[in-house]
């Protein structure tokens, strides 16, 4: 049995699933059934038993199944190096998120330690054509997955540099107002800078020494415009410098906020941006088992992966060859799909559940 998976999962009220429970062994769970049953929407509920807002970075209020209205609520089982946790997290009329791991409070950090859970949904496939702010969220996810506080550093630099932006949007001049924003920003931002920089160079020792049929991806961290400051010290330096210039673009214009993720098909030599839409998709892929990979290496478990709609641009091969890299790293995969013949290639290694939809509720029946 994989050290990371769940074993079951509820969802209440929850997008289109007015009551659902899945019992699960930590094998690869497919789905299946007609688009607009609800596949999805399950995977969503199983990237919330990681830090961030899930796959579809949606507010908790539009999560509610509707007309209903009545807030929602997700339960699992989460077994997690020979430990095993009950987590919830729900969201009642509306309100915030709330997280209890183990009947007590908890923070979104604090589910980041005893969980990892990626993701490669259809939205991604443009990833390396549109900009770069999908970019950085991509890496930023997985930067997340090895350092678990990178999210509390990208939350401290958002927060100071939205201040900073509001003083250099008035045109405040007085370096006083702006001295304890750029210490806060400099601090957070070396740090999402460090934690960046480290989670590219484990993804490539993870290609590096992986036999996949999968192509590499050779990537870099590079800046929209200039280059990111070397230390702490000269952070605060460029943002110093740069005040008048911020004030007349009315943004920060220096930071890990305008770095781009650059990748290359390293066996052709040729950009991700250039490649074909079945070679862009068979990069991610290569970059989500890579990191998975790496975090069974380092976490001592692979992450629990989410698949959606897996096997779109891959042929029957590359399909196949998915499937038997998931099964030899031990992870819990949960994909979907319109048709069974999809995952035929997995046979007993993985449970199937057949997704439908019934009098506008989604039904999930164990196949």
């Amino acid at each position: 049995m994989p050290g990371l998976y769940l074993s079951s999962l509820s969802l209440s009220h929850f997008r289109s699933h007015k009551g659902v429970r899945i019992e699960a062994d930590g094998r690869p769970v497919a789905l299946f059934g007609p688009n607009g049953a609800g596949k999805t929407n399950i995977l969503e509920a199983v990237s919330l038993f990681s830090p961030g807002r899930g796959l579809r970075r949606a507010a908790a209020q539009d999560m509610a199944r509707r007309p209903d209205a009545i807030g929602w609520k997700l339960t699992g089982v989460l077994r997690s190096m020979h430990q095993v946790h009950e987590v919830e997290t729900w969201s009642e009329e509306g309100g915030a998120r709330q997280l209890r791991i183990d009947g007590k409070t908890a923070s979104q950090v604090a589910l980041g330690r005893i969980a990892r859970v990626l993701w490669l949904i259809p939205s991604m496939d443009r990833l390396w054509i549109e900009g770069a702010e999908g970019r950085r969220r991509f890496l930023d996810r997985m930067t997340l997955s090895f350092t678990p506080s990178h999210a509390e550093a990208t939350l401290a630099y958002e927060k100071a540099m939205r201040e900073r932006n509001r003083l250099l949007k008035d045109q405040v001049r007085d370096g006083h107002w702006y001295v304890a924003l750029e210490r806060q920003m400099a601090e957070a931002g070396t740090a999402i800078h460090a934690n960046r920089v480290a989670a590219l160079e484990q993804l490539a020792e993870a290609q590096a020494q992986a036999e996949t049929a999968f192509p590499v991806a050779e990537l870099e961290l590079t800046m929209t415009e200039g280059e990111m400051p070397g230390t702490e010290s000269d952070f605060r330096d460029a943002l110093s410098e740069s005040r008048f210039r911020d004030i007349a673009a009315g943004r920060t214009l220096v930071g890990p906020h305008r770095a781009d993720l650059y990748g290359v098909y390293a066996a052709k030599g040729v950009p991700a941006a250039d490649c074909s839409t079945g070679e862009q998709k068979a990069l991610l892929v290569s970059l989500i088992l890579a990191n998975a990979r790496a975090l069974a290496r380092d976490f001592g478990a692979p992450p629990i992966l989410l698949l959606d709609e897996v096997a779109a641009h891959l042929d029957a091969a590359r399909r196949a060859s998915l499937y038997d890299e998931v099964c030899a790293l031990g992870a819990q995969a949960w994909m979907t799909g319109t048709g069974p013949e999809l995952f035929s290639e997995l046979g007993e290694r993985a449970q199937v559940f057949e997704v439908t939809e019934d009098d506008a509720a989604s039904i999930v029946n164990a196949r």
